[in-house]
C-alpha cells in the first residue's frame, strides 16, 4: 500500500511546478505539497477535475533525478472524506502583548527576513508577523561558507538538522530602521517587531528608541545567538541572569512598546534567565535560539577550518519544547506570553507549541526549505484542525495540554498499555522482532514460515518500541490495563 506522505515527500517542491503546467486541469503539485505539509485531506482543493489522463500527463512531466511521482497513486490514496470549504473555517487572529494579529505565524530573526522585499512577500504570502533580523551597532562581516545540513542516507535538498553560522544583519542601521518603518507604513495590519542586540548600555537603549520610532509594534532583545564574535553579546548575556534582568529592565525603561526577551537554550535551566526577565518587566518571552553544536559535513570549512555553532531545524523541536514547558509550568514565568521557535515545519508542530502556551510561533528553517510558501498549509491545517474539534477560537489552544505534565514520579506505574498486530497490514519484515530482542525485553516472537511475528505477554512490557519501528503502521495500541501480579 502506497504511504502518499512518503511519496509525497520525495516531491522536489519545483518552482513553477513542470507538473501541474502539464495536467492543466489542476494544480498537482499545490495538491502534493499539501499531503507533504500534513494537509492530506485538503489535496483534493487543488485537483479540480482532473481525469486519469491529466495526471498522467503530469507523472510524465515530473522531473525528478530518480524517479516521477507517482502521481496518480497518490491521489487514489487520498483521505475519502468531505472537504470543507476554506471560507468556512476558523480565523486565526490573536491578541500578543496586546497586538492584534491576523494569525500566530511570524517569520523569526534570521536569514529569512534581512531586508524590505523579503519581509514584503512574506506579507503577501500570509505572514502575521515578522522578528527583522537582529540589529546592532558593531560591524558584522560574515563568513562563507555559513550553513551545514544534516541529511539521511547521505541525501540531499532535505535535512532535518541545519547548522547556521550567521550573526546579525550586514546592514546599516539606520537602513534596517527605515525598512521596518516602510513595512509598517504599507502593511499597517501585520506586526512587526524589532529584534536588537547590544554591547554597551547605550547600545541597547538607542537601538530600542530607534524600533520605537520607527513604528515597530514591539522589540525583541536578543540574548541567545550563540555565536558572536564580540564578547558580552548574544548568548553570553542570555546565560546570566543577572544581565538579563539588567538589560531587560534598561530597556523597559527606555521605551513604552512591549519588550520580548529571547532566550537561549544553551544552559541547564532556561527559567533562570528567564526569570530575570520576568522580574526586569519584560511583556513576553521568545524561546529558543539555535543550540551550540559541530557538525562536519563536506565543504563546511571556512579557509581550512572549522567551529561550534548554532543547530536548528526539526530536529530541535522537542528541547524548543521542553524550553517552553519549563517556563509555562513555573510560577511567575507563567504570568508572561510566550513566542515558540524551534522546528517548526507543519501546522501540527505548531499546533504543539500552542497548545504548551505559546501565542505565537516564529519560523526560519523550514523557510530556508521551502519558501515562504508554506504559509498556505500552516494556516489551512490549523484552520481545519480547529473546525474539526468546533474550536472557533484560538484562544482555545493556548496552553490546554498543560495540565496533562506531570513530574516523573507522578506518572501512573501500576497499568500498561500493550501493542496489538495488524496482520493484514503486516509486510512481515521482523523488524519489530528485531529491535525488541536487541534493544528490548525479548517479548516478540518471529515466525520465519509465515514471516509474521507474535507477542509474548508474559515478557511485554508495553515499552511500545516495536510500534515505532514498524515501517507500516501494522503496530497500534490496546487499551490501559493493570499490570499483572509480579
Amino acid at each position: 500500500m502506497l504511504s502518499i506522505q512518503e511519496e509525497a515527500a520525495r516531491c522536489l517542491l519545483c518552482k513553477d511546478a513542470p507538473c501541474s503546467k502539464a495536467c492543466g486541469k489542476a494544480d498537482v503539485a499545490r495538491a502534493i505539497r499539501a499531503v507533504r505539509f500534513d494537509n492530506a485531506a485538503m489535496a483534493r482543493l487543488w485537483l479540480g477535475d482532473s481525469e486519469d489522463e491529466d495526471l498522467a500527463a503530469a507523472e510524465k512531466a515530473c522531473i525528478h533525478y530518480d524517479m516521477p511521482i507517482r502521481i496518480r497513486e497518490i491521489v487514489k490514496a487520498l483521505p475519502d472524506v468531505p472537504v470543507p470549504d476554506p471560507s468556512s473555517l476558523p480565523r486565526l487572529d490573536i491578541d500578543f502583548c496586546g497586538i492584534h494579529c491576523e494569525n500566530p505565524f511570524f517569520l523569526a530573526s534570521s536569514a529569512v527576513c534581512t531586508n524590505y522585499e523579503m519581509v514584503a512577500r512574506a506579507f503577501d504570502a500570509g505572514w502575521g508577523g515578522v522578528f527583522y533580523k537582529t540589529i546592532c551597532l558593531q560591524e558584522i562581516k560574515e563568513v562563507s561558507p555559513r550553513f551545514d545540513a544534516v541529511h539521511t542516507n547521505g541525501s540531499h535538498g532535505t535535512f532535518f538538522g541545519f547548522r547556521n553560522m550567521e550573526q546579525l544583519s550586514e546592514n546599516p542601521v539606520d537602513m534596517d530602521f527605515d525598512i521596518l518603518a516602510r513595512l509598517k507604513r504599507d502593511y499597517p495590519g501585520k506586526v512587526v517587531i524589532a529584534s536588537i542586540m547590544g554591547q554597551a548600555d547605550s547600545d541597547w537603549t538607542s537601538l530600542a528608541v530607534k524600533a520605537q520610532e520607527a513604528g515597530c509594534d514591539a522589540v525583541e532583545l536578543n540574548f541567545s545567538c550563540p555565536q558572536m564574535k564580540h564578547a558580552g553579546m548574544g548568548s553570553d548575556v542570555g546565560q546570566s541572569q543577572e544581565l538579563v534582568t539588567y538589560f531587560t529592565d534598561l530597556v523597559k525603561r527606555s521605551v513604552s512598546i512591549p519588550v520580548i526577551a529571547k532566550m537561549t537554550p544553551n544552559l541547564a535551566h532556561i527559567s533562570e534567565p528567564a526569570m530575570g526577565a520576568y522580574l526586569a518587566g519584560a511583556d513576553a518571552i521568545s524561546a529558543i535560539n539555535t543550540i551550540k553544536s559541530v557538525t562536519l559535513g563536506d565543504d563546511s570549512d571556512v579557509s581550512g577550518h572549522q567551529t561550534g555553532s548554532g543547530y536548528s531545524g526539526k530536529a530541535v523541536k522537542p528541547i524548543a519544547l521542553r524550553h517552553i514547558l519549563a517556563m509555562a509550568k513555573m510560577p511567575g514565568l507563567n504570568r508572561l506570553q510566550f513566542s515558540g521557535v524551534g522546528g517548526i515545519e507543519t501546522w501540527r508542530d505548531a499546533l504543539e507549541f500552542l497548545r504548551l502556551g505559546c501565542r505565537n510561533v516564529q519560523v526560519c528553517t523550514a523557510v530556508m526549505q521551502y519558501g515562504y510558501r508554506i504559509i498556505d498549509d500552516l494556516i489551512l491545517g490549523l484552520r481545519a484542525y480547529m473546525a474539526s474539534r468546533g474550536i472557533q477560537s484560538l484562544d482555545k489552544l493556548i496552553g490546554e495540554i498543560l495540565p496533562q505534565f506531570l513530574l516523573p514520579h507522578d506518572l501512573d506505574r501500576d497499568t500498561v498499555v500493550y501493542p496489538k498486530f495488524n496482520t493484514d497490514v503486516c509486510i512481515g519484515c521482523g523488524r519489530c522482532a528485531i529491535s525488541c530482542a536487541d534493544g528490548g525485553h525479548q517479548a516478540i516472537i518471529f515466525n520465519p514460515e509465515t514471516r509474521r511475528p507474535r507477542m509474548d505477554g508474559s515478557k511485554c512490557v508495553g515499552c511500545h518500541l516495536c510500534r515505532l519501528v514498524c515501517p507500516t503502521g501494522a503496530i497500534s495500541s490496546t487499551k490501559r490495563v493493570p499490570k499483572h501480579a509480579s
